[in-house]
């Protein structure tokens, strides 16, 4: 391994450590970019197939840092952050006065090589490690060394980026210099050629509304009666099974239900329906709309508190020899909570989520501030929003969960980001009724958040540990990961911090909120895929990750991140963060299969080869979700949920309505139905 002394960075680092391969040492090139940037390149030219079990660059930096980032966890030695999780990739390390952050030279990436690009962040060893091996995914989701590496015969290229200062104000917020590195030398060519997605998107629309209430109506729509009222939704979750062109017998993947929760939101994908219906003159649609705010109203609320799912009553049944799960019906409904939680994984006995309740009430508060003064929306939101005020903590805090029985808060996330979403509800509230408890209620709150939990990095959600990556569930919640000195982290929790913070500092001009969102925003849209990887197999530029123990791409979060980013831009006349939102809006509708996303829709029909034109507007949430993505259709996935989705993404357009005079004349801006 050979040893590299740069004196000129010596305040930075004590030196680099650079594996050979076989017997052969690396070719280096290091160019001085700017004051703050250099480039480390790094070749061999192998006269014969070497197998050896990795190849690293070593960083070893000349100070003890305080904060360490990296886009995944690597818990245990030989685990890596994946090729896989490179969105916006790099590694900080930094402390009061000096930072030191390495980028992988993404350009170099072959992907017919036979092994794969990592990075690992060694906080208890102070290294910085970029490397290449064979890896293998292991659980949900890391990434293991495999050994035994094949290098071929030939050129092998391999390098970074290190940038380093002592600004105070670059420390302060340390995702800003990545994030305008790689758009500068990436994404904004991306975008200018007009990635993800090309052109308008009102096609995409009409797809959605087609597939859910025309081709998969059968299986999407869902209408009943609600004490002598009229309600309907489309069901939470399809699966291709349901396809009409299925030729065998489907089943349901979950119980067949309704959300109102911080993902599947009926009532946001209805304000889009509304707004939609309004455009085009579509009476029949805009009823459904209206079905869909009338369910949500319909929750009972006990003090002001209610729940956020409706299900009914599943039974197995055998058909043609095949046991399946099947509903029972609306006439077996019962109302419930997300089984997304530490304490149930049954609807039924799931306590009462905070976080769900504030998101419904914003949303039935938009509902009435941008569609119709409904007085209904109104009251049912000044009742949860009066008990919420009575559920904070001393220190400024909103529990997460509410026991079903007693209303009474419980310990788990009782002071986490999730009161960040709280934030913005009493906001709105405020704007509105003008009754300052729930101004005072939201500052104190978000001083809170301030003071706990951004500078940390404590991004701790009921995503982070109670969804499909559960790794630190049982002995991790409120400790950092010490390997990697970061804790387990969901952007979901950063974009509400973000969204809170852009509102308080709307409302009260305080500098201290605008910076604090920047940097909370700046950390969100390290999960935002600034480049497009030759190794994955639809167009993800654009779209974003979801945590740091995880593998999807694309996921349908960027359609609700999308607007707030773009309203940072033109909040701080940022032009990064405009073009990062409308590539967030693109890549909103990219899983869609249908034949204007040609990539995605080659990737469907090698894992469902039986989909067809019946089926244009089926949407899975995400890509790769497993940490693998492969030609052979291996990363796509199996279900649509509507309102984490095609039905989310069309809101999530339709809400640019009040931006549209300010984007219409910007480049790439989708403003058609607008």
């Amino acid at each position: 391994m050979e040893e590299l002394k740069l004196q000129e960075l010596s305040h930075y680092l004590d030196k680099i450590n650079i594996s050979n391969i076989g017997g052969n040492k690396a070719e280096l090139e290091l160019t001085k970019i700017s004051s703050e940037i250099y480039e480390l390149h790094v070749a061999f030219n192998l006269d014969k197939t070497i197998f050896q079990d990795e190849w690293q660059l070593i960083i070893h930096p000349s100070f003890k840092p305080s904060f360490n980032w990296a886009p995944h966890l690597t818990p245990k030695e030989g685990m890596v952050a994946d090729q896989h999780s490179f969105k916006s990739p790099g590694l900080i390390a930094s402390d009061d006065n000096k930072m030191l952050i390495m980028i992988p030279k993404i350009e170099l990436i072959d992907p017919s090589k036979a092994y794969r690009w990592y990075m690992d962040s060694d906080a208890e060893n102070n290294q910085l490690i970029l490397g290449t091996a064979e890896t293998q995914v292991k659980g949900h989701v890391f990434f293991e060394k495999k050994l035994d590496t094949k290098y071929e015969k030939g050129n092998h290229q391999f390098g970074c980026y290190l940038i380093v200062t002592d600004d105070p104000e670059k420390i302060k917020n340390p995702f800003r210099l990545i994030l305008a590195f790689l758009w500068e030398n990436h994404g904004s060519k991306l975008y200018a050629a007009e990635q993800p997605i090309k052109g308008e998107m009102d096609h995409f629309i009409r797809y959605t509304y087609d597939w859910a209430f025309d081709k998969w109506k059968d299986a999407v729509w869902q209408e009943f009666t609600l004490n002598n009222v009229s309600v309907g939704a489309p069901t939470f979750i399809v699966n291709y099974s349901q396809s009409p062109n299925y030729d065998g017998v489907y089943f349901e993947r979950e119980d067949k239900s309704i959300w109102n929760q911080a993902w599947f939101s009926s009532l946001r994908s209805a304000i889009g329906m509304y707004k939609y219906a309004v455009k085009t003159d579509d009476e029949e649609l805009l009823d459904k709309a209206r079905k869909m705010k009338r369910l949500a109203l319909s929750a009972p609320q006990d003090q002001g508190i209610f729940p956020s799912v409706i299900a009914t009553e599943m039974e197995d049944v055998l058909i043609n020899d095949q046991k399946v799960r099947r509903s029972k019906g609306w006439a077996t409904h019962y109302w419930g909570n997300s089984n997304r939680n530490p304490y149930s994984d049954q609807i039924k006995s799931s306590p009462y989520h905070v976080l769900d309740m504030s998101w419904t009430c914003f949303l039935m508060l938009r509902w009435y501030d941008e569609l119709e003064e409904d007085p209904s929306l109104l009251e049912y939101a000044v009742n949860y929003g009066k008990a919420l005020v009575k559920l904070q903590d001393k220190d400024g805090f909103f529990p997460a969960w509410l026991d079903i029985e007693t209303l009474e808060p419980l310990s788990m996330l009782e002071q986490s980001p999730e009161t960040s979403m709280s934030v913005t509800f009493l906001m709105k509230l405020f704007s509105i009724t003008k009754d300052k408890i729930f101004y005072e209620a939201a500052l104190k709150a978000i001083n809170a958040v301030c003071g706990e939990i951004i500078d940390d990095g404590r991004w701790e959600d009921f995503e982070t540990y109670w969804s499909c990556s559960q790794y630190g569930a049982d002995n991790l919640v409120g400790k950092k990961v010490k390997r990697n000195n970061q804790y387990k982290q969901c952007n979901f929790s950063m974009f509400w911090t973000a969204e809170a913070l852009y509102h308080c500092y709307m409302m009260t001009e305080e500098k201290r909120y605008l910076s604090y969102g920047q940097r909370c925003l700046d950390e969100m849209l390290m999960s935002q895929a600034s480049w497009q990887p030759p190794f994955i197999h639809v167009n993800t530029f654009g779209g974003f990750g979801v945590m740091n123990c995880d593998g999807e791409w694309s996921d349908a979060r960027q359609s609700l991140f999308s607007k707030l980013i773009v309203q940072y831009g033109l909040l701080l006349n940022n032009k990064e963060y405009i073009e990062r939102g409308i590539a967030a809006l693109r890549s909103s509708f990219i899983m869609m299969y249908c034949p204007e996303n040609m990539k995605t829709k080659e990737q469907w029909e090698l894992k469902w080869p039986f989909f067809s034109k019946e089926d244009y507007g089926f949407m899975m949430e995400n890509y790769g979700h497993d940490g693998t993505a492969l030609r052979d259709g291996t990363g796509m996935g199996e279900f649509t949920i509507f309102d984490w989705g095609n039905g989310a993404a069309v809101e999530s357009y339709m809400s640019f309505d009040d931006l549209a005079d300010q984007l219409k004349d910007y480049p790439h801006f989708p403003s058609k139905l607008l």
